[in-house]
């Protein structure tokens, strides 16, 4: 097997002079394979039906929606039995001195957060909203989502001590902000 003779070509750019060189055999495989991929996948996304991008964000955030752990898919009979155990309910204590208190204030009257122990609650005050509202947050209130820092467990607890909060008297408590709950 010979090798391929490089050919000068007749012409010249200021001085520099062109070869024609044949190009690598690794390289033009690719290049082949390429195009035999192309002919392939371009019918099959294109006209067969094969899943579009928006298709396969869909089915990915369905699975992870699905996977995700629910703090109230017990329902609010089970918050609320979680609300009556004196241990979970200490325990969002803790969990709130560490967490909450900057925004909600030690006594929870609210400082940047809103006031925690009126009857006036901006997303819902039954118990599967306060859960929900630790763990997903309020972004364009400035609350982060808590389901990354806790567990599902753990927000329960802090739901619990949130509800207990209701009726105490703060130092100094924000004016009352969202609907009134009476439940």
């Amino acid at each position: 097997m010979s090798e391929p003779k490089d050919e000068l070509l007749d012409h010249a750019y200021d001085g520099i002079r062109e070869y024609d060189n044949p190009l690598p055999k690794w390289w033009l495989g690719i290049f082949y394979i390429s195009i035999i991929f192309a002919l392939i996948y371009i019918p099959y996304y294109l006209f067969l039906g094969g899943p579009s991008q928006e298709d396969e964000y869909a089915a990915e955030m369905a699975a992870a929606a699905a996977s995700a752990p629910k703090v109230d898919a017990a329902g609010e009979d089970a918050l609320e039995k979680i609300a009556a155990d004196a241990g979970r309910v200490g325990e969002g204590k803790a969990l709130f001195a560490v967490n909450c208190m900057p925004c909600h204030a030690a006594d929870a009257g609210g400082l940047v957060g809103p006031n925690l122990t009126d009857d006036h609650w901006i997303h819902g005050g039954r118990l599967t909203d306060i859960a929900r509202v630790i763990s997903e947050g309020v972004p364009e209130k400035g609350m982060i989502a808590w389901k990354k820092q806790l567990s599902p467990a753990q927000i329960q607890s802090l739901t619990a001590f949130v509800r207990s909060l209701r009726g105490t008297k703060p130092a100094a408590p924000k004016p009352p902000e969202g609907e009134p709950f009476g439940g």
